[in-house]
């Protein structure tokens, strides 16, 4: 198989976890809004899905090609790296224009930052594509494609749900249409796909990188589930029964029971 059908393999596994990111508004095509008790509960599962896959996939499997001495820098880099991006959007300028200035920041910050936090879960797929038609795995539209990259795709996926929702629920105060929700609920995501492909290529020029490769993707995902991922879903269950915990607690439970088969595979 040429490098042109595994990278377009790639992308396309990248550009679904993207469209997936499309789901989180389809409640609004039902009802007016979301409950704070399910929007808790899909922070948590996504939360319990990007740790289990970043324990049991990526750095299992960083460990399996190396140490923990080349593991570590990369999950250093991936924290690094998400440390420096939140601080860029953070500090950008908008001209709100036809909306009220406050709201409309608000939707560009949540915005941009779901932008820049979607790249390093693209890389995480890409990385887990390593070993695409050199490893064993199940045969997929004639690839050979290794498990923890099916794993990694369906669990990006899952996780982009709440991100959805997190994108449509400030646009849908602006009174944006359903349809336009999607659109830039999806819009949030569409570096995942580049960061897939850019990330699997760089892997297989370069494998003595791949346990970094493994790390960078563990390390950016788990401090955006310490330090986005549940907070966020504690601020919105603020209001509920015992502050939303054991919606949370629920959910994050959910999440690492649907990701455990990694740690066996």
């Amino acid at each position: 198989m040429d490098l042109l059908a595994n990278l377009t393999l790639v992308f396309v596994a990248g550009l679904v976890t993207a469209l997936a990111t499309g789901l989180g508004a389809v409640p609004f095509f039902l009802v007016d809004d979301v409950s704070d008790r399910w929007n808790v509960a899909l922070w948590g599962l996504a939360s319990g899905i990007m740790v289990s896959a970043s324990v049991f996939g990526l750095i299992f499997e960083g460990l399996a090609e190396g140490t923990m001495r080349d593991v570590a820098p990369g999950l250093l880099a991936g924290v690094v790296l998400v440390v420096a991006a939140h601080r860029v959007i953070s500090g950008m300028e908008v001209d709100p224009h036809e909306y009220e200035e406050a709201d409309f920041r608000k939707l560009v910050l949540i915005l941009g930052v779901l932008t820049v936090h979607s790249f390093p879960e693209g890389v995480a797929v890409g990385v887990s594509f390593a070993d695409l038609n050199v490893g064993q795995g199940p045969a997929v539209l004639g690839f050979t494609v290794p498990v923890l990259a099916i794993f990694m795709t369906v669990a990006i996926s899952i996780h982009n749900v709440p991100e959805g929702v997190a994108v449509s629920i400030p646009l849908r105060g602006l009174g944006v249409s359903e349809w336009k929700m999607v659109w830039w609920a999806v819009f949030s995501s569409l570096p995942q796909p580049i960061g897939a492909v850019l990330a699997f290529a760089f892997v297989r020029v370069a494998r003595e990188f791949l346990p970094f490769g493994f790390g960078f993707a563990a390390g950016a995902m788990i401090y955006l589930v310490v330090t986005e991922f549940i907070p966020e879903a504690l601020s919105i269950g603020a209001s509920l029964p015992d502050g939303g915990r054991p919606e949370l607690i629920g959910g994050l439970l959910a999440g690492v029971t649907l990701m455990l088969p990694l740690a066996f595979v």
